[in-house]
C-alpha cells in the first residue's frame, strides 16, 4: 500500500531487443490500470543490472536477445533464488521452448504480433492472480480455492481485435508466408501473389506485422524507378 492507502502499482520490468517494439509494449503496460514500467531494456546484461537496483514483480520477457536466450537469464535468476513472476513475449512457436519455460515459472506466453487488448488481458488476470493469491492470508483453505486461483491464468482469454479491415486467419496465413521466405522476404506484390489478394491488403498485413515488432522493413533496389519495400521476418 502507498501512504494514501491505494495498492502499489504492479512493477513491470520490458525486456526486449527492438527498440519500437519495446517501446510499443512498454505503453500496452502503462495503458492497464494497476501496472507501472519500472524499466525498459533490450539485452540479457541490462535486464540483471535494473534487477538489482528496480523492484520488479513482473517481467515481461523477448526470448531472442542479442547477448543470450531469454531462457538462460531466466534459468540464471531461477538458480540465484529469484522467483519474480515472468510473461514469455516471443514469435517462438517452439513447444520444447513453451515446455521449458512452464518449468521455470513463466505464467504466460504471449505469442508476437499481438495487440494491445491481448496482452490488457492477461496483465488483469495475472493481477486478478495476485490478489487471490494474497488473500487469507497466503493460504488456500480447499482444493477447489487452488483450483480457482489458478484458473484465473488459465481461462481462455479475450479474442485479441485486429484494425478495422485485418482478419485473423489472413493475418496468419501473410505471417507464415512471411516466415516460410526467411531471409530474403517479400515484398508486397510477392506477398499479393502467393496470397491471392490485392497488393494494398498484402501491404497493410505486412505493415501491422512490422508495428507489432516480428517484421523488419527495407528498399530493395534494383528495378528502374522507385524501390519497392521488403518485409522480412524478425528472428
Amino acid at each position: 500500500m502507498s501512504e494514501s492507502g491505494a495498492p502499489q502499482p504492479i512493477q513491470v520490468l520490458v525486456v526486449e531487443d527492438d527498440p519500437l517494439a519495446a517501446d510499443a509494449h512498454a505503453l500496452y503496460v502503462s495503458r492497464v490500470p494497476g501496472f507501472a514500467v519500472a524499466a525498459v531494456v533490450h539485452s540479457r546484461a541490462e535486464a540483471l543490472r535494473s534487477l538489482e537496483r528496480l523492484p520488479v514483480d513482473l517481467i515481461l520477457l523477448d526470448l531472442y536477445l542479442p547477448d543470450g536466450h531469454g531462457m538462460a537469464l531466466l534459468r540464471a535468476l531461477r538458480t540465484a533464488g529469484r522467483t519474480t513472476d515472468v510473461f514469455a513475449v516471443t514469435s517462438a512457436r517452439d513447444l520444447t521452448v513453451i515446455r521449458e519455460g512452464v518449468s521455470l515459472g513463466v505464467v504466460q506466453h504471449v505469442l508476437k504480433p499481438f495487440t494491445f487488448p491481448t496482452l490488457r488481458d492477461r496483465l488483469r488476470r495475472y493481477a486478478q492472480f495476485r490478489s487471490t493469491t494474497a488473500g487469507a492470508g497466503g493460504e488456500a483453505g480447499s482444493q477447489a480455492e487452488v483450483d480457482r486461483a489458478l484458473s484465473v491464468l488459465r481461462t481462455a482469454p479475450e479474442v485479441p481485435t485486429l484494425p478495422k479491415g485485418l482478419s485473423a486467419a489472413t493475418l496468419d496465413a501473410v505471417t507464415q508466408a512471411l516466415r516460410d521466405a526467411g531471409g530474403s522476404g517479400l515484398t508486397a506484390s510477392a506477398a499479393a501473389d502467393r496470397l491471392g489478394v490485392n497488393r494494398i491488403t498484402a501491404r497493410r498485413y505486412l505493415e501491422h506485422l512490422l508495428e507489432g515488432g516480428t517484421a523488419d522493413r527495407r528498399p530493395q533496389y534494383g528495378h528502374v524507378g522507385r524501390p519497392e519495400l521488403c518485409y522480412r521476418w524478425r528472428d
